[in-house]
Parts: C-alpha cells; structure tokens; sequence
C-alpha cells in the first residue's frame, strides 16, 4: 500500500512527539511491505511567526491533497497571556476542522493494566474501563456568533447547533456502539439549554435507527461525576464540542495521563490523527514528553483512514509490550519504577519502533 501521510508538528511539544509517531509509522512500512510518503506542514504560533497565517493556505492545499495528518499540537503562552491579541494559533486548529470537514473526534478512553497506578483514581474503580467518546467538532461556542458590547464591558459566545450536525455524529456513535457494547449515553444539558434540547431530541430519533442499542441521556454534570465514580458504566458517549472538549480532559486521568490518549478528528474524506494534550510548553525541550498518545494515534490512522487493522494493532501490541517490561516516561512513572526504566520522548520512540520490529518479526501468522 502506498499512502501519503502530512505530518503537522505544530507548537511545543508538538514536534517532539510526531517524530516519534513518524518513527513508528515508518518502521510499520518497513515491516509490513507499504510505502509511506510523508510531507510537512505549518500551523499555529509557528505559522503566524513566519506567515502570519495560523493556517497558511499553502498548509491547507497540501492537507486537502493528502491521505492522512499526522498532528502535534498548537498554542503558545505569548497568547495564553495576551487576551487582545487578533490572530491566534488555535485559529488555525479551528479553521482546519472546519475547512476539512473534520465535524467527528473520536477519543478512546482505555487504561492499559500496567498503569493503574498511575492514575490518582483507586484500581478497582479504573480495572476494564474502555470508553469511546464522540465529540461534535464544527458546532457550539466555538463556532456560534461572539463579540463584545456595552462598551466592551459584555462578551459573548453563541452555543449553536443544527439538526444535520448532530444527526451525522450521531449515526457515527450508534454505528460504533454496534461494534461494541450497543450502549450510547448522550451527555447535553437540556434542563438549561435550548441547544440541548435539540440535541437530546435529534439523538432520540436517531436512535430509532438502531433499535439493538440501547441509549441514555445523562446532563453534562452527571457525566462529570460519573465518569469518576464509575467510569465503567459507559461505553459510548455522544457529546457535543464544549461537553466533549472538557469531559476528554477529564477521562485522560482514567488512562493515567494526558500524554496516553489518541484522538482522531474525522469528516467524510480524510482524518487527522493527534494526542489530546496541548503544546506543554512549560516542559518543550527538555526531552521528556510522553509520546504514546502520538504513537497511539499513528495506530488509529492505519485503522481508520487505511484498514489496516493488524498493523494498529501491532502498535497497540508494541505499546502494551514495552509498558510491561517496566519503560515509562516521567509523567507515567511511580514509585516502583526503576530509574534505569524512566525513558525520554526521542528513547521512548526507539523502544516502541523495536517492539513493532520485534513483534512482527516472531509472528508467523502474518
């Protein structure tokens, strides 16, 4: 198979940790006989630096005429500490979304056994959790009307959504949870707002559609809390962008960190494939981001845009392997991790790119 893939690195450590996926994805071409061409491309703080576009149109054509996107994160603290400044690196995130047709995020949420320690959530409550979250990406505030009025004294931002945008996500989640455990929970806040009620209704009927899963609506602060107490209680959930961009957040701590948890942003036409954790400039650098999330999301771009679901799963494989040989990096150590085992980013790749090596390498069936 010969594919091409765009890599965006982004901002911080955006770029520290795509050449890991990168890393990974080549030594998967090499192992399993495909070809893939990889091309970069500008977005974000860098972007604006040097263009003064967040999404440069040349960045879009080359993203337009690709088979997948590989990215990194945007964000800078010059704008995180500047509210009046015009042109912003998430700009470019957003429009990229929009521009690509990229309306489903798709995050799973599955704790490997090895680091139930790590997170500050007992064992018994984490042991089996395995959540696929569907947030809506091209709606709600921040796509709704904004500005400012009475002198500047007043903002706003519109929470919008449309029957069409909810029902093609919503199909998403339902076709999802037929492969599954046929179990769809809906997270909005219809008792408040009228934006969810038309979500809730929209998701009810399409839910008639598929009468072998079963559905629940739960308000969004049920499923905060829930998602603690008892996150083995979901399977699918449906959400809409704001709900789904602070739940994921909220779930990274059931996967131990930010720096485990893949995501891929989806449209009709082509994916992109990115960790949920931001830029983390405060740690760019210093050689000690964790990569897996990136690693993790190269595997979900060969199932998802390419069908290769053996090769996904290998990487998954070389993950869950190296994990238990005791590696880790800072952010996923404990107290029981020996120092010899704690690895940085650019290693950490190395080790993971062996496994894959090693894996197929002993695997006759393939």
């Amino acid at each position: 198979m010969k594919k091409k893939i765009t890599i965006l690195p982004g901002d911080g450590i955006g770029k520290e940790v795509t050449a890991c996926g990168k890393k990974v994805l080549e030594q998967i071409a090499e192992c399993f006989g495909h070809e893939f061409v990889f091309d970069y491309a500008v977005i974000g703080h860098d972007a604006i630096e040097s263009t003064g576009d967040p999404l440069p149109e040349e960045t879009l054509t080359k993203l337009k005429n690709t088979d997948a996107i590989l990215f990194g994160a945007v964000g800078h603290p010059k704008y995180d500490n500047d509210p009046t400044l015009k042109v912003r690196p998430e700009q470019g995130l957003l429009k990229m979304r929009k521009e690509l047709g990229l309306y489903a995020n798709l995050r799973p949420i599955k704790l490997f056994d090895e680091l139930l320690e790590a997170s500050s959530i007992k064992p018994e409550i984490l042991r089996g959790a395995d959540i696929l979250f569907f947030r809506e990406l091209t709606g709600d505030v921040y796509f709704g009307e904004r500005g400012r009025k009475n002198n500047n004294e007043t903002a706003y931002d519109t929470m919008i959504y449309s029957k069409f945008e909810v029902e093609r996500i919503a199909h998403k989640a339902f076709k999802a949870a037929q492969t599954r455990k046929n179990k769809v929970t809906s997270v909005d806040k219809a008792n408040v707002l009228e934006s969810s009620r038309l979500w809730r209704a929209v998701v009810q009927e399409v839910a008639k559609e598929y009468p072998d899963v079963t559905v629940e609506h739960m308000f969004v602060d049920a499923a905060a809390m829930k998602l603690i107490q008892n996150p083995r209680s979901f399977d699918v959930v449906l959400t809409g962008n704001l709900f789904g961009d602070i739940l994921t957040d909220e779930a990274s701590q059931i996967a131990g960190s930010m720096g485990m948890l893949a995501s891929a942003s989806v449209g009709d036409k082509v994916g992109l494939y990115e960790p949920i954790h931001g830029s983390a400039h405060d740690i760019t650098g210093k050689g000690i981001a964790n990569p897996l999330a990136s690693i993790l999301s190269a595997a979900l771009l060969l199932d998802i845009s390419f069908g290769l679901k053996e090769e996904s799963e290998t990487v998954i494989k070389a993950v869950e392997k190296t994990l238990q040989e005791g590696y880790r990096t800072k952010d996923i150590a404990d107290s029981s991790t020996a120092l010899e085992k704690i690895l940085g980013t650019e290693v950490m790749g190395n080790v993971i790119s062996n496994q894959v090596r090693i894996i197929t390498s002993i695997d006759v069936n393939r």
